[in-house]
């Protein structure tokens, strides 16, 4: 047997006890770090949320948000009257703070920091698991892709997702 032909078997061992094994190159993705919102962190969803406030007020004369469910009319119609382009991102992201509020307001769910694999932003996140909701772009990526948005639909939608996962945990 050739060097070569001995080098190519080694190879091929390898290559098929990996698949055997489930081995890769890739490396799986970390787990999410969560962390509590610093005051910097609190300053700008506040401010996010002073962004969709001030767009109510000026359009339909709202006076303040609830952050609970009373809001869904008012966010609905922002997002029906396309009051921001899907070229405003960090507005359509200020819509999402209001409605992860009202998330937050309805389910057990706090807003955090997350860090992960895509970088560090505030979430929601589910009890104390590392399950998380992404309010922050959960409008946001629906209307850059024209897609229609139900803010009632999404709400119900996590609702089940969430129920879901609470059989899971038990």
């Amino acid at each position: 047997m050739t060097v070569r032909t001995s080098i190519m078997i080694a190879l091929l061992t390898i290559g098929v006890l990996g698949v055997l094994f489930g081995q890769s190159n890739r490396k799986a993705a970390p787990e999410p770090k969560f962390t509590e919102l610093s005051r910097e962190d609190s300053a700008r969803l506040e401010q996010q949320r002073a962004v969709i406030l001030a767009a109510a007020k000026q359009r339909y004369g709202t006076l303040a948000l609830t952050r609970t469910k009373r809001d869904l009319p008012v966010l609905q119609n922002l997002i029906d009257d396309k009051v921001f382009s899907k070229s405003q991102t960090y507005e359509l992201q200020s819509l999402g703070v209001a409605f992860g509020d009202v998330l937050a307001s309805e389910f057990p769910l706090r807003w955090v920091m997350v860090t992960d694999e895509f970088g560090t932003d505030p979430t929601l996140r589910f009890k104390e698991t590392t399950w998380q909701v992404n309010a922050l772009t959960m409008i946001c990526k629906r209307v850059e892709r024209d897609e229609p948005v139900r803010v009632q639909w999404l709400l119900d939608k996590t609702r089940d997702h969430l129920a879901v996962i609470e059989k899971k945990s038990r």
